[in-house]
């Protein structure tokens, strides 16, 4: 698989046709559609932390084996950060290892870049927060432009269950794009911290306890009670405190966690 780096990923989606907010498109996805399952073959998928999250509950997999079994990782030569992708199965086609006749079996978790689909969405920071643009993807194959309700992006992305896919995926990009402006990619320590961190919450929860971090910085005992525990809303939590940490570790400072 050819590597893919964060600015090539960003000239991809920049290069496509781009949508207002404000625009309607017409798109539906189903079994009765003839291109049925042809998107999901011969992908480059970025795995974000969040996606991998979301995959690895779904899966009761831990993430060491999760991560070994389906993903390929590069490091990315602007930020240092290690970069996941789904990794096809080896055989004619090429296939998501995930999909089948009927579709998607991880559907319910699937990965945010999935549930876009056919929108991409490009962001960055802006003195206000996050600026996002939106673009249409469409391929010769798909015939999902024939039919379905007019929609703008965001009502496609509501239907579509994004919303915090979105939110943590800004949050883990507010914090490459922190190091990327820095011109000081990350260590190899900084880099094995952050895989750590960003990807193994299991891990990161006995990081936790057996350096005392909590007690290097200020936390409520409610935060602390969210990251600790192991439900979906516990891995989110874990994951948001995972990212203020690492920007905390980089930078010594961080804009929602402060050191005691």
């Amino acid at each position: 698989m050819d590597d893919i780096t964060l600015q090539d990923k960003q000239d991809f989606v920049e290069n496509l046709p781009e949508i207002t907010a404000e625009q309607q498109f017409c798109f539906d996805c189903n079994p009765q559609v003839p291109c049925f399952n042809r998107c999901c073959a011969e992908l480059t998928l970025p795995l974000t932390p969040y996606d991998v999250l979301r995959l690895v509950r779904h899966l009761s997999m831990n993430a060491t084996e999760f991560l070994n079994t389906y993903t390929d990782m590069q490091v990315s030569a602007e930020t240092g950060f290690p970069q996941f992708t789904l990794r096809m199965n080896q055989e004619p086609g090429e296939p998501c290892p995930f999909v089948s006749p009927v579709g998607c079996m991880v559907y319910e978790n699937r990965p945010s870049a999935c549930r876009a689909y056919p929108l991409g969405r490009g962001t960055k920071l802006g003195k206000d927060g996050v600026i996002e643009r939106f673009f249409m993807v469409r391929e010769e194959h798909c015939h999902g432009f024939d039919a379905g309700p007019a929609r703008t992006p965001q009502e496609w992305f509501n239907a579509e269950g994004l919303k915090q896919y979105n939110r943590a995926n800004d949050r883990y990009m507010r914090l490459m794009s922190l190091v990327q402006a820095s011109n000081k990619p990350l260590d190899q320590r900084l880099q094995n911290m952050s895989r750590l961190c960003l990807y193994h919450l299991d891990q990161f929860r006995q990081m936790i306890s057996k350096m005392h971090i909590f007690s290097h910085v200020d936390i409520t005992a409610e935060r602390q009670e969210a990251v600790l525990a192991t439900d979906l809303a516990g891995d989110t939590a874990c994951l948001d405190f995972a990212l203020d940490w690492m920007e905390l570790v980089i930078f010594g400072v961080a804009q929602d966690l402060k050191r005691t």
